[in-house]
């Protein structure tokens, strides 16, 4: 990212979204600059990520957790709890939709916000907060949707960039937790990126530790962004079984 092609603004200091007891800062490109999809082409490579309209990196003062994760696609193959996943999933439809407001789509977001984050703040969505949290008007976004016959039951939010796909948030329904829908969504990315062409699924932040974010090394091999460039991580213990996809 060239400082001289894009302005790059500082968000002030706000409660950290993953400890509470850490106050976090971004990094977001001027929403008014030019031609954001371009931008956002390169912006994804270079560890950003998108959240509405806005396009940001974690860059807190006392505090590096939050590193940029990818799956690298090519190399990947599903764990033998993946391909129990995918058979456990083999009965859904998939369509390739528009990102839009919808009344079956925002419902399914509403129940999944109540069950999963209860009092989080984020539980009581209404239109606005799901088109401003999941869309914007110049962004690459398309939603990805599983039925059951003809009941939606999980809306993967996915962002279409000439390098690979990034997975912007996931939400399915919460009495359907045996399937393992968030890990199956992400499972589908890599299939999708594969008939593509594509050679990356972008995770958002990985948090070495984290509860939330275990399920991420589940998908290797598994790159994380440091000062060097992309690397292949090594992450050690055991991971989460189903995401949640909040970063």
């Amino acid at each position: 990212m060239r400082s001289e092609s894009v302005r790059l603004l500082k968000t002030l200091p706000h409660p950290c979204g993953y400890y509470p007891d850490r106050v976090a800062q971004n990094l977001v490109i001027d929403p008014l600059a030019a031609d954001l999809p371009e931008v956002y082409q390169l912006a994804l490579s270079r560890g950003y990520r998108r959240a509405g309209g806005h396009i940001y990196r974690p860059a807190c003062a006392r505090c590096s957790a939050c590193v940029p994760a990818r799956v690298a696609v090519a190399e990947f193959a599903p764990t033998r709890s993946q391909r129990r996943c995918l058979r456990r999933n083999s009965d859904l439809s998939f369509a390739d939709a528009p990102a839009r407001f919808d009344d079956e789509v925002f419902n399914l977001y509403r129940r999944y916000l109540a069950a999963r984050h209860r009092g989080g703040g984020m539980d009581e969505a209404d239109r606005d907060d799901f088109g401003r949290f999941l869309t914007s008007a110049w962004s690459p976004t398309r939603f990805f949707e599983y039925r059951l016959g003809g009941h939606l039951l999980a809306v993967a939010v996915t962002d279409v960039v000439r390098h690979g796909l990034s997975s912007v948030y996931t939400f399915y329904e919460p009495d359907e937790t045996a399937r393992g829908l968030g890990t199956f969504c992400i499972l589908h990315q890599v299939a999708e990126c594969r008939r593509r062409a594509l050679p990356y699924v972008y995770l958002g932040y990985w948090i070495d530790g984290h509860p939330k974010m275990g399920y991420k090394q589940n998908f290797q091999p598994l790159e994380l962004l440091h000062g060097q460039g992309w690397e292949r991580a090594a992450i050690a213990g055991r991971p989460a079984t189903d995401p949640e996809q909040t970063a």
